[in-house]
């Protein structure tokens, strides 16, 4: 073999290399973007490039076109929902334990027992029964308590609540109520772990993101001093996390801009950055009217792209389409109907605590 020949094979192996390394790179960037915008990682239907509904493990995988609910698990949730819950906590979405005791509980073991529950891995909060008011309320207040109520949460974007957890939190219900003593009552674990997994594969279902970029022209990129002007005059508001959030008159975010880059933008290091592009995402299970919520966002992606000097793009940079774009509708529809199907209407209380 010549020089030349070993030459040339060493250099295409390099650029088969570099491509691998970018594409790897990519991936890796866009998980960063759900990350940063939502505090875990989900799909994103833009990304998908087969068209066709596919079932995995008898699981809806979202695509472009048009999906169809899971089915064959919803009745087993909903009577979970429809069963009676205790005052101030979800049948559907807590674990609940009790604690009774004759006289009331030191306040140094609700502290304590406080701190336990909290670091079971799950959102965990307590309420107790003052006797004098006959009432239920927040256990933090504080209060002469004869009865207490806790609540772990059953399913988040972590997942799962896992048998560890729930024995943590059970362990710490009893040793509070064996200090006092008082009667303490926990719940068959194995039901709630069963409803916990079932729950947490239909959240998995719907947990969608949907994404649009807007793109530089070839060896252009945009100011980060621009893109804030022209984000903070269409709506959004830059947050710490270095993500614009654009959100409804309650608050909540209906979708977010962030750099299609790696760089957060900072509200305290924007001014240096400049960027090939920016992300624009909607996260569909948290909010409500998902679909004036895209039109918004894609409208603001056109207006952007004008005043930047760039287009819209998906994440393969391929122009959106109205086909493209009735498809990605369609689908935002069914996901919605399965959620409030389920008894977890997007972007409702329930929702917003399962995805978080």
């Amino acid at each position: 073999m010549s020089d030349l020949q070993l030459s040339l094979l060493v250099i295409g192996a390099v650029v088969v290399g570099a491509v691998y390394l970018y594409n790897w790179l990519q991936e890796r960037r866009l998980q960063s973007h759900l990350l940063q915008a939502f505090g875990n990682a989900h799909d994103d239907v833009l990304l998908k490039t087969d068209v066709e509904s596919t079932l995995a493990d008898g699981r809806l995988e979202p695509q472009l076109a048009a999906a169809e609910p899971p089915r064959g698990k919803e009745a087993a949730v909903d009577e979970t929902a429809a069963a009676p819950a205790a005052a101030g906590f979800d049948a559907l979405l807590d674990y609940v334990a009790e604690i009774n005791s004759t006289t009331p509980i030191a306040d140094a073991l609700i502290g304590e027992l406080s701190s336990k529950i909290a670091s079971c891995g799950k959102p965990a909060r307590m309420t107790g029964f003052e006797p004098r008011g006959g009432a239920w309320e927040d256990a933090a207040r504080g209060g002469r308590y004869t009865r207490l109520r806790l609540g772990l949460q059953l399913v988040n974007r972590a997942g799962a609540v896992n048998p560890a957890q729930l024995a943590t939190f059970c362990d710490a219900v009893r040793q509070c109520a064996d200090r006092i003593p008082a009667e303490a009552v926990c719940p068959d674990p194995q039901a709630s772990l069963k409803v916990g997994r079932e729950l947490d594969a239909f959240c998995a279902n719907v947990d969608v993101a949907i994404g649009v970029n807007v793109i530089a022209q070839e060896g252009g990129t945009f100011a980060g001093t621009r893109i804030r002007a022209l984000a903070e005059s269409a709506g959004f508001k830059l947050e710490p996390g270095g993500v614009f959030h654009y959100r409804n008159e309650q608050r909540q975010t209906l979708f977010t801009l962030d750099n299609h880059e790696p760089a957060p933008f900072l509200p305290e290091s924007i001014k240096g950055i400049s960027t090939h592009g920016i992300t624009l995402l909607l996260d569909v299970p948290r909010v409500a009217h998902g679909i004036e919520a895209l039109e918004l966002m894609l409208q603001i992606a056109s207006s952007l792209a004008k005043a930047l000097g760039g287009s819209v793009v998906d994440d393969n940079r391929a122009a959106l389409s109205e086909a493209g774009t009735a498809r990605i509708k369609e689908q935002l529809r069914s996901i919605h109907a399965a959620m409030a199907k389920r008894g977890v209407p997007a972007g409702g209380a329930r929702a917003l605590r399962l995805f978080s």
